[in-house]
């Protein structure tokens, strides 16, 4: 369930690259740990971001969840769909429950990420 061309943040954010735009949601194992989410608070388009910073609140009937932008970057697009079924976060993390798109700002931050192999071990060590 942790797809090989994605890079991973600590905090359990996923990034797909295409060119310049970084594609960002969260793990198959964030979902899995927050169970039914109710509610995906997104950031705002055009919002300027820094990596690390706050950037959406994921809420499950069980917790509220703070995201951190895993890179830095402008909001390009949001996932509208998730206004009416934020639940696509847990049926499908790695594709049409994405949170939101970003212009990077400074591509050498992917390399702060880890592979899909580093993170299983990350996932392996925090449980």
């Amino acid at each position: 369930m942790i797809p090989q061309d994605l890079k991973y943040a600590e905090s359990h954010e996923w990034v797909r690259i295409d060119g310049n735009v970084a594609t960002v949601g969260i793990t198959h194992y964030a979902q899995d740990q927050l169970s039914d989410v109710v509610f995906v608070e997104v950031p705002e388009i055009d919002q300027e971001m820094n990596q690390g910073d706050e950037c959406a609140v994921i809420e499950s009937c069980k917790i509220a969840a703070e995201m951190y932008a895993p890179v830095a970057g402008k909001v390009t697009a949001i996932n509208e769909a998730l206004e009416d079924d934020p639940a696509l976060v847990n049926r499908d993390p790695y594709g049409d429950g994405w949170i939101f798109k970003l212009e990077l700002s400074d591509a050498s931050q992917l390399d702060s990420l880890m592979d899909a192999e580093d993170y299983t071990n990350h996932i392996a060590q925090s449980a």
